[in-house]
């Protein structure tokens, strides 16, 4: 708190708040302002910081872009934001409405429910296909009521364009060897070039069409919010026109791209597609890669940013630094060409699902479980304990084979539309991992295999451990044993790019990395 501007670290005293009443003020940091959470209201109150794109140092510029931030938002969220309260100084007491010096101004919301927050459901898997659905349709409506036309259009201009791209590699060259590699740097720089050079009449028939509109600008799962009146899209871009003024394409790309980053690429194919639905523009579909690779550059440089923010405590420094190598992961990957289909191999409990999640997540992978999907062809709940003995029920050889159709199934559909794939399952036996190599072929697909290896003392650790967490997976050290007897090695394959060890005793960041490093490049998309 010592490191905290005296404004804020006075209003972080529930005296405050005497018509709220809270136990406690929660902060919540962003790049450009301090959140005071009461649990009743939020009080938004800007940084004095100039980044080049935003000026917040005048206490009047302050003072208008919150007053411009409540209209512009309350077009996707009308009764959350209640408007602009001064932020006073009488006499060494800093107070909200107060008598006295005004010293600065905050934005007060009512706080949306945590339950409700997209971000928080995706983490949930509570996040269906009928809700991102909603979603879209949402974005849609208010795509086609958005102003268009005169200087907004200019936007849209391969002058435009390109000026935002320059300005996310000029402002992330410096984190170079830090957050992301000098390769990826030069990967992500030739790609957009190239794709701007190429796709030149696209862009111009964009404007002519009318999809350069006065969008939200930050459209990603942290800014949708599900109540009970309905769906809130709040915290729009309000301090650069730039940034909130442009293709439609760009703001469908960026929560498509959140959604891969949150490994939900079933749910992004899904918002997608009902947005395609809903608004007609074919379009888009021809510049939707470009687009989520310059958004998931623009999250990470958000992220890059923060690591040095005065006001952020170191650990979430470490927080943020992982998050911008995550976007940087999953910004590289939009640049290439053509599916993979990736499938883990390995006993229960050996570190499997952490790997293939992590993995999805940095590479906008179709994510597909075994657990999962067993789990729904028999009507339960992901984290419901099935309590099936060994080769019974759930776990019967039967349901076994229905469960590997299953997923065959579903990474067929899904690389027969050219998503990359993880199948997160033991692939023990060898008749299974053919049938996938077979699957992959089938659709020209690069295919890798995850050989997931563990010491078995620490492997009956991490099971004992599982007994006493809530998780989707019902592994034991029974069922080990079981496995033991009956798993046939990774032999069809040599070690290689396409066979990959992956020893579960080191961190999960270091083994996705090493995946990730070892992976061939492949032609951009065309």
């Amino acid at each position: 708190m010592s490191q905290l501007p005296e404004v804020i670290a006075a209003l972080l005293n529930p005296a405050h708040y005497p018509d709220d009443a809270p136990a406690e003020v929660k902060l919540v940091q962003t790049q450009m302002s301090f959140v005071l959470l009461t649990g009743k209201h939020a009080y938004k109150i800007r940084k004095p910081v100039n980044l080049g794109y935003v000026d917040y140092t005048a206490l009047e510029k302050r003072r208008l872009f919150s007053e411009k931030e409540v209209v512009l938002n309350r077009r996707m969220c009308p009764d959350a934001y209640l408007g602009v309260v001064p932020v006073t100084n009488q006499d060494g007491q800093i107070s909200l409405s107060g008598s006295g010096e005004v010293v600065d101004y905050a934005v007060k919301m009512r706080q949306l429910p945590e339950s409700g927050m997209m971000d928080r459901r995706l983490r949930d898997w509570t996040l269906d296909a009928a809700m991102i659905e909603a979603v879209a349709g949402k974005v849609a409506a208010f795509h086609a009521a958005a102003g268009t036309g005169g200087e907004i259009d200019k936007f849209g201009s391969l002058d435009s364009i390109r000026r935002n791209i320059d300005e996310n590699f000029e402002q992330t060259r410096p984190y170079i060897g830090r957050a992301l590699s000098q390769k990826q740097f030069d990967r992500l720089k030739t790609f957009f070039a190239s794709f701007l050079k190429g796709h030149a009449g696209i862009f111009a028939r964009r404007v002519i069409e009318g999809r350069i509109r006065d969008c939200h600008g930050d459209l990603h799962a942290a800014h949708i919010c599900f109540t009970d009146s309905g769906i809130c899209v709040f915290d729009c871009i309000e301090f650069n026109d730039r940034f909130r003024h442009g293709d439609t394409a760009s703001e469908v790309a960026f929560l498509a791209m959140d959604l891969d980053r949150a490994g939900r690429a079933d749910l992004r194919q899904a918002f997608v597609f009902e947005y395609l639905k809903q608004s007609g523009d074919t379009g888009l579909c021809h510049l939707l890669r470009f687009y989520q690779s310059y958004r998931a550059h623009v999250r990470a440089k958000v992220a890059c940013f923060k690591l040095d923010d005065p006001f952020v405590p170191a650990a979430e420094k470490a927080v943020e630094l992982d998050k911008a190598r995550g976007y940087f992961d999953l910004a590289v990957s939009y640049t290439r060409h053509g599916p993979r289909l990736f499938i883990t191999s390995g006993v229960t409990g050996c570190g499997k699902s952490a790997v293939a999640t992590e993995l999805a997540r940095r590479q906008g992978l179709w994510y597909i479980s075994s657990d999962i999907t067993r789990k729904k062809l028999a009507g339960l709940p992901a984290a419901e304990p099935a309590g099936d003995a060994i080769g019974r029920g759930l776990y019967s050889p039967e349901m076994t084979e229905k469960t590997y159709a299953s997923m065959m199934a579903e990474a067929d559909a899904a690389l027969a539309m050219w998503h990359g794939v993880i199948i997160d399952a033991t692939f023990l036996r060898r008749a299974d991992r053919d049938k996938a190599a077979a699957l992959a072929a089938k659709h020209h697909a690069e295919y890798v295999v995850l050989d997931c290896q563990l010491p078995e003392d620490e492997l009956k650790k991490r099971l004992e451990r599982r007994q006493t967490e809530v998780t989707v997976s019902d592994g034991t050290w029974e069922i080990y044993l079981s496995q033991k007897t009956k798993m046939e090695p990774v032999t069809e394959i040599p070690e290689s790019l396409n066979h990959v060890i992956i020893n579960g005793l080191r961190p999960v960041a270091e083994n996705v990395r090493q995946i990730i490093d070892y992976l061939p490049d492949a032609p951009s998309p065309e």
